[in-house]
């Protein structure tokens, strides 16, 4: 087994559920880039965390990207379903499209985190183009194989699954 940024160490061998939001603006798309975690020089994915118990998913959806970028946005629609599955690390990941109601983009932390053990780097828009120049292993499951960005948007199935 590769071995996991000691950051990431408490999320590790226990199953998360998280919700994550895919907000488009002016053809590019909101990614935070996190420190490496198995296998990577560093994870861009879109923002999102951890359902807290008694938190709905639009709740959850609004306080992580308000923590990450903050941006405060409206929670859209339902989009997919993914499984994230990468030994130790395990999360069941739920996708709304959010519109941006609010705010500028700055880079966030985790307030779960102390400051010296923080996984967040930076936060940015950016277009199809820069996402595909990203190596593999450095994007988030659902961003790896796109052709547009409007793949995130009409997925014609609801549960992602596999590596």
């Amino acid at each position: 087994m590769r071995e996991l940024n000691p950051n990431a160490a408490a999320y590790a061998e226990k199953l998360r559920v998280r919700v994550c939001g895919i907000c488009i603006k002016n053809d590019k798309l909101l990614l935070v880039q996190h420190d490496h975690t198995i296998g990577n020089k560093a994870l861009w994915a879109p923002p999102g965390g951890g359902l807290h118990y008694g938190e709905t998913m639009q709740q959850c959806l609004k306080r992580e990207v308000l923590e990450e970028t903050g941006l405060q946005v409206e929670v859209n629609r339902f989009l997919f379903m993914n499984e994230f599955l990468q030994p130790p690390l395990h999360a069941l990941e739920f996708f709304f499209e959010v519109s941006i109601t609010a705010g500028e983009p700055v880079t966030g932390t985790d307030p779960e985190a102390p400051a010296d053990q923080q996984l967040i780097k930076q936060v940015k828009w950016l277009p199809i183009k820069e996402i595909l120049a990203i190596p593999l292993q450095d994007k988030h499951k659902v961003l790896q194989y796109l052709i547009s960005l409007d793949d995130l948007l009409g997925q014609d199935h609801y549960f992602i699954t596999g590596k």
